[in-house]
């Protein structure tokens, strides 16, 4: 299936690992221009030479003056991947300062601020965009631990009027390192997939596929949505 994506030009956020760099890969595949951003410059090196021509740009979306200055002069952009996110996780009654400033920074003020650099590019251009963001089924059930690890809800559905499609992707437990770190322990896996009628986790294509949908035209008539990847759990 062609998705319509070939000369389109994407910027992915948190692209040196996991789920976005498998979107990177994906989207070059597709025949997409890519801008990848990473605050790690080893896991940025790593892409580009696996994958040449691929737009590095080294950032710390924590950083709101560094964010600005370093997406300021990107280009045009016509699809946007809100993908980077931190989990920090903690009891409730443990959670402290320090996670949920991160949390907030990466999870959410970093996801309005691209947006709005994105947005404004497109708008200046009169041009039509796409915008996923990868979010978490923890954004709409209550998880051990998960106390600080929110994700931005739809925040950006007035763009519609100027034909910018925002959806967001809500995924199970994926099988990213991160993922595999977080759920390495046998018991704690269990009770998770326990509620997940497929009976397991997801793998990074999964989620990557349906990114992939949600940017091509192919979901033209999708904006506002919030579309599960969990096997099944937010409908038990």
């Amino acid at each position: 299936m062609d998705l319509g994506l070939a000369g389109r030009r994407a910027l992915v956020t948190g692209a040196g690992k996991g789920i976005g760099r498998s979107t990177v890969l994906a989207l070059k595949a597709a025949g997409a221009q890519v801008v990848a951003v990473s605050r790690t410059r080893e896991d940025l090196d790593d892409l580009v030479r696996e994958c040449p021509g691929v737009e590095p740009v080294c950032v710390d979306l924590a950083d709101w003056e560094a964010t600005e200055q370093a997406l300021s002069n990107v280009g045009p952009v016509d699809l946007l991947v809100n993908n980077a996110a931190v989990a920090l996780l903690q009891p409730f009654l443990e959670v402290t300062k320090e996670a949920c400033d991160t949390s907030f920074n990466v999870n959410l003020r970093a996801v309005i601020q691209v947006s709005q650099i994105v947005a404004k590019g497109m708008i200046a251009r009169g041009v039509p965009g796409a915008i996923v963001n990868v979010s978490s089924q923890a954004s709409q059930r209550a998880l051990t631990n998960h106390t600080v690890y929110w994700s931005p809800p739809m925040l950006f559905t007035l763009l519609a009027s100027l034909q910018i499609r925002v959806n967001a992707v809500n995924p199970t437990v994926v099988m990213t390192p991160m993922g595999r770190t977080n759920w390495s322990d046998p018991h704690k896996a269990k009770a998770m997939l326990d509620r997940i009628p497929l009976g397991k986790f997801a793998e990074v294509e999964n989620v990557v596929d349906t990114i992939l949908f949600l940017l091509s035209n192919r979901s033209g008539m999708t904006t506002g949505s919030t579309l599960p990847v969990d096997g099944g759990f937010l409908a038990t």
